[in-house]
Formats: C-alpha cells, sequence, structure tokens
C-alpha cells in the first residue's frame, strides 16, 4: 500500500515563516539603506571641500560664467597678500598653545591621578567644566580681567606701577587659548593613567627611587600615547580657532589662519574669492596632514601597552610636604585660567560698571538682560542657537547612529569608506567649513533661497562640524554589543533594516543620551562656520556675541554669554541625572 504525502503549501507573506521583504525595482532595502547613507554622508562632507579646490584654481568669482583654471591664486597669496608672515604667526601660535596646554594638562592628570592630593575629587570635577564652556566666552572673560582695562590689569598696575603683562601678543593669545585646551589634555592623560599597569612603579620604589623620581622617569613615558593624541588635537584646533585670534589679534594687527580668512572674505569690501580659495586649501591641505601623522605615530600601538590581563591596585604616591605646593598649582590654575574670567563675566553681566575704583554692588542691575530681551534681533538668536542644537543633536544623533551601523554591523562594501567620509570633518577647519558652505549655498539653484536663508543652513554645516563628535560617541556602545544577537535575528528571518529596528534601536539608548548631550553642547558654542553662513534671520548666540564686542558694548556681551553658560549647564545637569537613574543601560 502506497501512501501519498501532500505538497507542503506555500507560506504566503505574513504568514508564520521567513518574512516577505518587498524590493522595488529589484533593490532590496537594506542596499537602499546602505547607498542612501553613503550618498547623503558624501553630499555633506564634500559640499564644502569640492567648491573651495575649484575656487582656488579659478580667476573669477564662483558665480561668474566664464571663468579659467589659474594657479595665480597660490602665487598672489604668498607674494602679494602677505600670507608668509600669516603661516609663521599661525605656527608659532599653536606651537606656544600646545607645549603651555600639553605641560599643563599632563601635571594635573599625574598629581591627581598618581598622587594623594587634598581635595583631589573636587578638583578633578571643577577641571572638566571648561570644556563645555566656549573658547569664545572665555576670551572675552580673560579681556575684562586682564585686558589692558581689566579689572585685575588695573589693581596690579596700581599695585606694582606697570602692567605685567600684554594680551595683545602672540604668548598672550597662546596662554588664553591654552587656558582652554589644557581640561582637554588632562582627560588623555588622566584616562591613560588611571587603566594603565602600576607594577614598574612598585619596582621602582623597591629599587628605592623617590617620587618625584618615579613621576619623571616611569610614569611620564607611558604618557605619550595620550600626549601625541591630545598635542596634535590641539595643536589643529589652535590653527583654526578664531575666537582668540580675532578678538586679540586684529587689534594688534596680527593675522592668523582663521582671522585671514575673515578678512579677506565676509570682513572685506571687495573679498579676493581667489585668494580666499587658496588660503582654504593651504589650510585644509595642513589640518589634513596633522591628522594623517597623528594616526601614524599612534599605529604601533602594541609598544605603549600598559594594561595586562593581571590586575594590580593602584596605590598613589604620598609627595609629603610638597603635595602642598602642588595643591597651591592647582588652585592657581583654576582660580586664574577658567574660575576668575567666568565669574568676572558673570559680574559684568549683572553690573553696569565694573570697575576696582568702586564696589561692583553699588551698580548691581539687570539692565543688560534687559538689552538682549528687549532687542528682537539678539533674543531671537538665543532662540535660533536652541532650536539648532535641539534639532541638530535630535537629527544628529539619528543619522550617525545609521552610519555607525552600515560602516560597523553590516556587510556593506564601501563600509570603510563611509567611516572615512564620516570622520574626514574633524580635519575640517571650522572656518574653512565655513567658507566652503557659503560658496556651497551660492552654487544651489535660485528656488533654494528660502533654505539658503533658514536655520536649515546652518543646521546643515553644524552637523557636518560635529558629525566626528557623534560617531565617536556612538561607535563604542556598538562594538560592545555582541554579534550573536545580528545572527539570531537573521536566523529568524531578520533582514539587517529589521534587526536594526528591533534590536540595536533598543539597545543604543545610553549612546543617544551621550552623543545628544555632545552633539547639543558643541552646537551651543559653535560660532566659526555660522560667521560665513549666517544671515540677519539667523543669527546664533556666538555670532550675535561676537557682534555686540566689535560694537564695544561689554554688558550685553557678559549677558549673553551668561545666557549661553546657563544653557550648557543645564543640559548636562540634565543629561547627569538621566544618566544616574538609568543604572541598567
Amino acid at each position: 500500500m502506497t501512501t501519498l504525502t501532500p505538497p507542503r503549501r506555500q507560506l504566503r507573506p505574513g504568514e508564520l515563516g521567513v518574512p516577505h521583504y518587498r524590493r522595488p525595482a529589484g533593490v532590496g532595502r537594506e542596499s537602499a539603506v546602505h547607498y542612501g547613507v553613503l550618498v547623503i554622508t558624501a553630499a555633506l562632507v564634500l559640499a564644502p571641500i569640492l567648491p573651495i579646490l575649484y575656487q582656488s584654481f579659478a580667476d573669477r568669482p564662483l558665480y561668474e560664467a566664464g571663468g579659467l583654471l589659474t594657479v595665480g591664486n597660490y602665487v598672489r597669496l604668498f607674494t602679494e597678500a602677505g600670507f608668509g608672515r600669516v603661516v609663521l604667526n599661525s605656527l608659532v601660535f599653536a606651537v606656544m598653545t600646545t607645549v603651555i596646554a600639553l605641560t599643563g594638562g599632563a601635571a594635573l592628570a599625574i598629581l591627581l591621578v598618581r598622587t594623594r592630593i587634598p581635595g583631589g575629587r573636587v578638583l578633578t570635577a571643577v577641571l572638566r567644566w571648561p570644556i563645555y564652556i566656549s573658547p569664545l566666552v572665555l576670551a572675552f572673560g580673560w579681556i575684562i580681567l586682564y585686558g589692558p582695562a581689566g579689572f585685575i590689569t588695573l589693581v596690579v598696575s596700581d599695585a606694582v606701577g606697570f602692567t605685567p603683562w600684554n594680551l595683545y601678543t602672540i604668548p598672550g593669545m597662546a596662554l588664553t587659548e591654552a587656558v582652554a585646551a589644557i581640561p582637554l589634555a588632562y582627560l588623555y592623560c588622566a584616562s591613560a593613567l588611571r587603566f594603565s599597569d602600576t607594577s614598574l612603579e612598585s619596582a621602582a620604589r623597591t629599587c628605592g627611587s623617590g617620587p618625584l623620581r618615579i613621576l619623571w622617569s616611569v610614569v611620564l613615558p607611558t604618557l605619550r600615547p595620550p600626549l601625541v593624541y591630545s598635542g596634535l588635537l590641539i595643536f589643529t584646533t589652535s590653527l583654526e580657532s578664531l575666537s582668540v585670534p580675532l578678538l586679540y589679534g586684529q587689534p594688534a594687527e596680527i593675522d592668523m589662519f582663521s582671522s585671514f580668512l575673515y578678512t579677506n572674505g565676509i570682513a572685506s569690501i571687495d573679498p579676493d574669492y581667489g585668494i580666499l580659495g587658496a588660503a582654504s586649501v593651504v589650510i585644509l591641505a595642513v589640518t589634513v596632514v596633522l591628522v594623517w601623522v597623528q594616526t601614524r605615530l599612534l599605529r604601533d600601538g602594541q609598544r605603549f601597552v600598559s594594561v595586562r590581563g593581571k590586575a594590580v591596585r593602584q596605590r598613589p604616591l604620598d609627595l609629603g610636604p610638597i603635595r602642598w605646593a602642588a595643591l597651591a598649582v592647582i588652585v592657581a590654575y583654576v582660580l586664574v585660567g577658567p574660575f576668575l574670567p567666568i565669574m568676572g563675566l558673570l559680574l559684568r553681566a549683572f553690573t553696569t560698571i565694573l570697575t576696582p575704583l568702586v564696589s561692583p554692588l553699588e551698580f548691581l542691575s539687570l539692565d543688560n538682560f534687559a538689552v538682549i530681551f528687549t532687542y528682537p534681533v539678539y533674543s531671537t538668536s538665543i532662540v535660533n542657537s536652541l532650536i539648532v542644537a535641539l534639532a541638530g543633536a535630535v537629527f544628529l544623533t539619528v543619522f550617525a547612529t545609521l552610519v555607525v551601523l552600515v560602516s560597523r554591523r553590516s556587510g556593506f562594501r564601501f563600509a570603510r569608506t563611509l567611516e572615512l567620509l564620516a570622520l574626514a570633518p574633524q580635519a575640517i577647519p571650522g572656518v574653512v567649513l565655513g567658507v566652503g558652505f557659503f560658496w556651497a549655498f551660492t552654487l544651489l539653484p535660485e528656488n533654494t533661497a528660502a533654505v539658503r536663508a533658514s536655520l536649515v543652513a546652518i543646521i546643515i554645516v553644524f552637523s557636518v562640524r560635529s558629525l566626528p563628535v557623534a560617531f565617536g560617541a556612538v561607535a563604542p556602545i556598538v562594538m560592545q554589543i555582541g554579534t550573536e544577537l545580528d545572527s539570531a535575528a537573521r536566523v529568524a528571518g531578520a533582514d539587517w533594516w529589521r534587526t536594526v529596528v528591533h534590536v540595536f534601536a533598543r539597545l543604543l539608548t545610553p549612546a543617544y543620551l551621550s552623543s545628544f548631550v555632545l552633539v547639543f553642547v558643541q552646537m551651543i558654542k559653535e560660532f566659526a562656520p555660522a560667521v560665513f553662513i549666517a544671515t540677519a534671520a539667523t543669527q546664533v548666540i556666538g555670532t550675535t556675541t561676537f557682534e555686540l564686542w566689535m560694537q564695544g558694548t561689554t554688558g550685553p556681551v557678559a549677558a549673553m554669554a551668561t545666557i549661553q553658560i546657563a544653557i550648557t549647564a543645564v543640559c548636562v545637569a540634565l543629561a547627569g541625572r538621566i544618566e544616574k537613574g538609568r543604572t541598567n543601560a
């Protein structure tokens, strides 16, 4: 007897079994997302670079037809425009800033992490705050206190009979810039010290070495990787800095890279776009080379391995009576560097006059804030900054998450190219980004004029500027998620996009918060790119503050800076409370 087995019925889409995904025009949604993310990232990153490259070889502005290609712009840049002096000033300024910042940052990290310093935890928390403050705001505070007519300058001058410092010099500019960069060097060095093996220090103790000898011969050499990385980062940041060169350099006729682009671009009545393009390309090339050197120097990371499988308990060094001298040095930096200038700025915001001749309590007033909120052009810039920071942080967090997932957790053939594009903006100075997008928006069709004159343009530029920050916030958490979750989802029939939506989207909640906070703070204090693309209706806090300073109204400047500090403080505080409440994240 033969038993016939009926054929198995084919499952229809929607029934239990392997999910059915539509493929419009034969293209799956996985490939559509991959290539879509690649195209958008390439468009955002290359949009400011290509117009700059073309303009540097064009004999007329990009918006004029019939141009010819020539190298004459580069010849005039180094012969007629005085760019050689600009290069020298910029290099000296960047070198001095880097040396001061690395010396201060490494010393603070060693003292607070490797030694017993009274009040070390409080000082560690205080040292992080200058990172959240815009360098433009810190520069205002330094001028109010230590400038030619500054509060402390007048006090010291009356006491000793002369002014012992001058901010409007390259060393003065470097010192101010370094104060904002020291916390960055400190964080890199402190992170390396906390996770390094202290067995070598124990061996040095056994051999009879004292604390100072151990710090110099054992601890300091292990800091080479963070010093190299943070040093090149600070050097690059100094070259592209716009706030200090504009505020300090212009009155003293000291031009840097960024101020040269400003004075020959937006501040010029008849801009020479050829020289502007050539100078932008030179600055871009310098920063690209520096980033490349950074990766080459840190390529052989095994030479610096100090964390092994065997755990060693860290024993802080006891400096004895020297610890009080070290504490005095740390407190002096905290007070003179970030604290007193910020306090002076806040005090200036709530007074009509700030002078050591009369008590500030006699001039307490809210008039400076009344000026900000009375004139719509000033108050609108605050609203614009909040809109740009909120919308930009949300958009960039979502987009950066997609970029990370495509580049790190997919089989996309151009995954490495996508990651390089996402990290490329870290090699593009803010002023160059602003100049490039200025020309990119100019080349857009006429029917996009509304977009160019809206906050959308500011959000796009700030997003490109902050893309490496968001990528760096999301990527480490993505790499901590085991690949077995991807495999399980695939076995269950889910494609890449369904895995992203139902697996990664929920596991990456801590990454969303980190990315949002970092990008929000970055966009709130962003300044340089907006100088070149902001219109009268799209001014942000940074550009408005700078314009108020150029008008000589220091009171409203201090009020605007105080508002910016308050917004940043509220954002960081809320993020801290949310993070503390998500202990299972």
